[in-house]
C-alpha cells in the first residue's frame, strides 16, 4: 500500500477546498466535495495521472456538492455521502445557485449511497471509518483515516474556527458536542483538511481554538 496523499483545488467564489485522496504508488483516489469549476478538478486529475473511484460528499451545501453531477457524468463513477439528512440540501442547489447568483453549472445531486455513523469507505487499500457529525448541516459526515492519523472533515472544525451555524439545518450546540465527543477524542495527533482554509491538528485546536478552549 503506497501513502495516503492528499492535493487541494480550491473551487467556486467561496473558495472551496475540493479535495483529491488518492494512493501515491497506484494513484487510485477519490474526489471529496467537487463545488464547482469541474473543468479545473478534471485538468487536476488528469495532469496527476489519478485514477478517480468515487466522488465523497461531506455534507450538501452548494460549495461543496455543486459540482459532482457534471463530476460524475466525466468520470462514470459514483457519488458516495453525505448522510440521509441532508437530501433536503442536495435536492435544493439549483435554487441555492439562483439564490447566490451562481453562474457555475449547478445540478442537484442525487446520490448513488448515503452513509451513516459507523460504515466505512475506501479506495484501494486505504480505508476511511464514517463519522456522522451534524451542527453544522444535518447531514455532514467525516472521513476518518485511522492508520493515517488523518481526517477529511468538512466545514465541522477550521483552523482556528468552527462551521458557521447559521444556516438551516444549523446548531453551534450540537457542532460543538460533535467537535468534543467524536473529533477530539481520536487523538491530539490527528492531523485535517477542512473545507475552507488551512489544515491543522485535533491537538492545536483542542489547545488553541477559541471555540473549543
Amino acid at each position: 500500500m503506497g501513502q495516503l496523499n492528499a492535493g487541494i483545488v480550491p473551487v467556486t467564489p467561496f473558495q472551496q477546498n475540493c479535495t483529491i485522496l488518492f494512493d501515491g504508488d497506484s494513484k487510485a483516489g477519490v474526489v471529496v466535495d467537487p463545488g464547482g469549476d469541474v473543468d479545473r478538478i478534471l485538468a487536476a486529475v488528469r495532469d496527476n495521472g489519478i485514477s478517480v473511484e468515487a466522488i465523497w460528499i461531506t455534507h450538501g451545501h452548494i460549495d461543496h456538492a455543486g459540482g459532482a453531477m457534471d463530476l460524475k457524468d466525466a468520470l462514470g463513477v459514483d457519488i458516495i455521502g453525505p448522510h440521509e439528512a441532508d437530501q433536503p440540501l442536495l435536492d435544493n442547489l439549483e435554487n441555492q445557485a439562483r439564490r447566490f447568483g451562481v453562474t457555475d453549472t449547478i445540478r442537484n445531486c442525487v446520490p448513488d449511497r448515503f452513509l451513516a455513523e459507523g460504515e466505512t469507505v475506501s479506495f484501494g487499500e486505504h480505508v476511511f471509518e464514517v463519522l456522522h457529525c451534524p451542527g453544522h448541516a444535518p447531514g455532514h459526515v467525516v472521513f476518518f483515516n485511522r492508520a493515517a492519523k488523518f481526517a477529511h472533515v468538512g466545514d465541522v472544525l477550521f483552523h482556528g474556527s468552527v462551521g458557521r451555524t447559521d444556516l438551516p439545518g444549523g446548531s453551534h450546540e450540537t457542532l460543538i458536542r460533535m467537535i468534543k465527543e467524536k473529533l477530539l477524542p481520536l487523538g491530539d495527533d490527528i492531523g485535517f483538511l477542512c473545507g475552507h482554509g488551512p489544515g491543522s491538528r485535533f491537538g492545536d485546536e483542542r489547545r488553541s481554538n477559541p471555540f473549543l478552549v
